[in-house]
């Protein structure tokens, strides 16, 4: 493609990094179909992000090289269509651009120095407190800042650090928690679904298989042919 006066070549696993409002093109660099995920964000929100992560107003982070093997941008660019092509929630998008805005930060070298806050443990325990809770339901990033009193990049930002995974992550796997628990007993796989909080069968059957390696059907039938369990996977 032909970016900044330049023609750039971007490889299968590298990342490419384009600027609001700078022309460019594309096209196959051999014959042949290409494909690639693109995911844009608005300028303002990649801005409050980094002014959040950063505790001060920052430029927007910018890429002088817009090819890059970033495995940090790349994974958090994957995980962005893990759910596609259903729309993402509300806590995975604050998420997501919360995990963008670190990367580009990160790779910048003139705004790479951050103040990194200390953790808030009880503001982060009170977030998890009610993910818990509402695992089932869609939570909105408002509900979250006002619930923990960070604002939604703060929180993902620490909550990352503090347990491993982003907010996002951690409501769907308590949302898995609960259909492992359905499946050992006796209901159909869409009411399932529907009582875990997923919008339909496919979309808990996608994600399930992507957390666990097996279908919910799968499981079910590997659990209930565990020895010491009866037909119903009870033991």
């Amino acid at each position: 493609f032909n970016y900044r006066g330049a023609a750039r070549l971007s490889a299968p696993g590298q990342v490419t990094v384009l600027h609001p409002d700078e022309p460019h093109d594309g096209h196959a660099a051999a014959d042949g179909v290409f494909a690639y995920r693109s995911v844009y964000v608005a300028p303002d929100r990649i801005s409050a992000a980094a002014r959040s992560l950063c505790g001060r107003s920052v430029p927007l982070p910018f890429l002088g090289n817009p090819v890059t093997r970033n495995e940090r941008l790349a994974g958090t660019i994957r995980g962005a269509f893990q759910e596609f092509p259903g729309a993402l929630e509300p806590l995975a998008l604050s998420g997501l651009i919360s995990a963008l805005a670190e990367a580009l930060l990160d790779a910048d070298q003139s705004v790479r120095q951050r103040r990194e806050t200390a953790l808030d443990l009880p503001a982060l325990q009170r977030g998890r407190d009610f993910l818990d809770a509402e695992a089932t339901n869609v939570v909105g990033a408002d509900a979250l800042e006002e619930v923990s009193g960070l604002d939604r990049y703060a929180f993902a930002r620490q909550f990352r650090r503090q347990y491993g995974t982003s907010p996002y992550r951690y409501l769907l796997l308590r949302r898995l928690d609960r259909v492992r628990a359905a499946l050992d007993g006796g209901g159909g796989l869409a009411s399932i679904a529907a009582a875990t909080g997923f919008a339909d069968q496919a979309h808990m059957t996608r994600l399930f298989k992507a957390a666990y390696g097996l279908t919910p059907a799968q499981y079910r039938r590997v659990r209930r042919s565990a020895p010491g369990r009866d037909a119903s996977g009870r033991r």
